[in-house]
């Protein structure tokens, strides 16, 4: 049936999208030597618009999407026209999350996130050819982001950071900045962390890309440096302070801290509204 022979159910789901519907996907990859699930939500308009391309955001911690009410998220962002229609990829994480996930320069210091360089490459060179080929994907370097949530959202950083020419947006949910190659050293407790380095070190930036942050004053208790503040919101900050040095602009980077956030899924939908409006919302004129 043509476009014209349904004119009331067309535009229904122009004017008034319904729930974006969530369709699992079953991929293999190669790097990593294991079957993935990935988690898809096209556009409502995605089947009556064949020549129109959508921005892309990939979400690590995919599992969790539900627990966050993504679906209803983003069905209350399209009904207020506050975000453009998308593409989002929720990654399942398993049992090897802690091995995948963290910076792909090393892995900490207990060995944890040594697959995180096979974890890239499955991003890299399998997981978004594959999604450009299946999916009609704008490309656009501004309208492409990578999130995360803790160590996925760590994980989405380092690789956003890496990969600057294709992630214009990076999204940071209460992330385990806290990635070191060292154990705390009492005398000087905020060294070795790995993403912080990996900052610090790089050359010829800043350049148009966007980083968020988000953190919850409750995440967790640890106060490693004594000063009042949790570790957290403290990392998180001095990231932040190493992006300003290196020449970011306050219109590149957002941080949203939760009064009584939590590390846990709940928080991080309620977080969630916030960082799709910052990083795809229509901009002011």
């Amino acid at each position: 049936m043509s476009l014209l022979e349904k004119p009331l159910g067309s535009l229904s789901a122009l004017v008034r999208p319904k729930t974006p519907g969530q369709k699992k996907r079953t991929f293999h990859s190669h790097h990593l030597n294991r079957e993935l699930t990935l988690r898809v939500f096209l556009p409502p308009d995605y089947a009556l618009r064949s020549g129109k391309r959508y921005p892309l955001l990939l979400l690590n911690d995919g599992q969790d999407l539900e627990r966050m009410e993504f679906a209803s998220v983003l069905e209350q962002l399209y009904r207020k026209n506050e975000i453009p229609f998308l593409i989002v990829v929720g990654i399942d994480a398993n049992e090897e999350r802690i091995r995948e996930y963290g910076t792909a320069r090393e892995a900490d210091y207990k060995g944890r996130g040594n697959k995180a360089p096979a974890f890239r490459n499955f991003i890299m060179l399998e997981l978004l050819p594959w999604l450009y080929k299946q999916y009609r994907i704008n490309g656009t370097t501004s309208e492409t982001a990578y999130a995360g949530f803790s160590l996925g959202g760590l994980s989405a950083l380092d690789t956003a950071w890496a990969f600057p020419e294709l992630f214009g947006v990076a999204g940071v949910f209460s992330g385990a900045l806290w990635w070191r190659w060292s154990p705390v050293d009492p005398a000087n407790p905020d060294a070795d962390r790995i993403m912080h380095d990996i900052v610090e070190q790089a050359t010829d930036r800043p350049n148009n890309q966007r980083f968020w942050f988000q953190t919850g004053t409750n995440d967790e208790d640890s106060d490693r440096n004594n000063n009042g503040v949790i570790d957290s919101i403290d990392d998180t900050l001095h990231l932040l302070d190493a992006m300003r040095k290196q020449g970011y602009s306050e219109e590149q980077l957002a941080y949203y801290e939760m009064e009584g956030g939590e590390h846990n899924p709940r928080t991080w939908g309620k977080a969630m509204p916030h960082f799709l409006k910052w990083a795809f919302g229509k901009k002011a004129d």
